[in-house]
């Protein structure tokens, strides 16, 4: 029987944005790989490494609890909403209520989304970095959005050029988003552009939201914007367990903000999911708690290991780079002879079967760089290395 064809057309605002770029590259991979090429990617930053056994454990007996399976809060349990305020208390000195303070959240994307609803309306500007996370650009375009990007550039540590945000027309803006430590550009956080983004903040009435997911990963002075006083009248600051705690499928973060943000928020985020399994964060609870010596082993030793071998990889290819940049991937800009950055990843991918992020998907002003992640067992980089330092790249 011939199948009907209907003319239905999908939302205009699919126009303005396409499949995420590693949703797209990783299926080329896959079928490499499906053909025998075992290709190793160094792409995307999910750690490799599981969460602490007393994680797991936590997880696996509170779900043999029958009474367990049931809706939960929308706000999240207790017991998870002051782990993250103990959370905040022992790593940045920022005292938080976890009554109030606090949103749990099915994972940053979500929160993103979140936010951007309750401070958004379509048509309002929203700042966003170049480089960026390519998510606050998206989200914000299928909300109505209008993008407002403001340049980070190497010259300036990728930070803010706060004398060209000042000559910037901001009427209209409503959300500033910054991500520091920085992705993908590694560049940390200062007391001084934390202090000058408040002010900006107030100043201009923008609310500003930092995504903090990197701050404890190579990084010997984790920072949080909620340091700075006024912080909290004006910003929001995201964190995450996907990446510090080893638990990117977990899908388990938090906005922190004061209580009038938190409960926008919360009037968007109770009208489009439901609250997570107990057990679940029962087990976030736990992992909110791990040791110094855990986060020494896995947050430290083991990515500096990793970043050393990719600083060899970055040297092989003829890339520069900072070589203070903290988080879990590795940022550097390409040799001038390239034409533009696909011509040396696409042959790094097909010729020594690496998979390496080229710059322009998170911007204009990545468009000369790589980011190389460090969520790759040391061989599998030792291996890539190998196969980099086969091609007898030209400089």
């Amino acid at each position: 029987m011939e199948e009907k064809q209907f003319n239905i057309q999908p939302a205009d605002r699919l126009a303005s944005v396409q499949e995420y770029y590693f949703s797209r590259k990783l299926k080329e991979v896959a079928q490499m790989n499906a053909q025998g090429l075992d290709v190793i990617s160094l792409g995307i930053g999910s750690p490799d490494m599981p969460p602490s056994q007393q994680t797991i454990d936590t997880l696996c007996r509170e779900a043999q609890n029958p009474t367990a399976h049931g809706y939960q809060p929308y706000v999240g349990i207790p017991e998870m909403r002051r782990s993250m305020a103990d959370f905040y208390q022992r790593w940045y000195g920022v005292q938080l209520d976890a009554n109030t303070d606090i949103q749990p959240l099915i994972g940053s994307k979500e929160g993103i989304l979140h936010v951007t609803l309750a401070f958004v309306n379509p048509g309002d500007k929203v700042l966003v970095p170049n480089p960026g996370y390519p998510t606050y650009t998206s989200l914000s375009k299928l909300l109505g959005a209008k993008i407002v990007n403001y340049d980070l550039e190497e010259d300036n540590n990728w930070q803010p050029d706060f004398d060209q945000l000042e000559q910037m027309d901001l009427s209209g803006v409503k959300l500033m988003w910054t991500n520091y430590p920085n992705m993908p550009t590694g560049a940390d956080a200062s007391t001084e552009l934390f202090q000058k983004l408040v002010s900006f903040a107030h100043r201009h009435n923008i609310v500003v939201v930092n995504d903090n997911p990197y701050s404890l990963i190579i990084n010997e002075h984790p920072r949080s914007i909620l340091q700075i006083p006024g912080a909290k009248e004006c910003c929001i600051e995201f964190n995450s367990m996907s990446k510090s705690q080893n638990m990117p499928g977990w899908r388990v973060g938090w906005i922190s903000t004061n209580a009038h943000f938190i409960q926008w928020i919360l009037k968007v985020k109770s009208n489009v999911d439901s609250g997570m399994f107990r057990p679940l964060q029962l087990a976030a609870a736990q992992a909110l708690h791990n040791t110094e010596e855990w986060h020494d082993t896995y947050n430290r030793e083991v990515y500096a290991k990793r970043r050393a071998i990719a600083e060899e990889i970055m040297k092989a290819l003829g890339c520069t780079f900072d070589p203070k940049q903290v988080g879990m991937f590795l940022w550097g800009r390409i040799p001038d002879t390239y034409a533009d950055v696909e011509e040396l990843t696409e042959r790094i991918l097909h010729e020594a079967r690496v998979f390496i992020t080229p710059g322009f998907i998170f911007g204009s002003n990545g468009k000369r760089y790589i980011r190389i992640s460090l969520c790759a067992k040391e061989e599998k980089l030792q291996e890539a290395l190998r196969r980099v330092k086969a091609l007898n790249i030209e400089h």
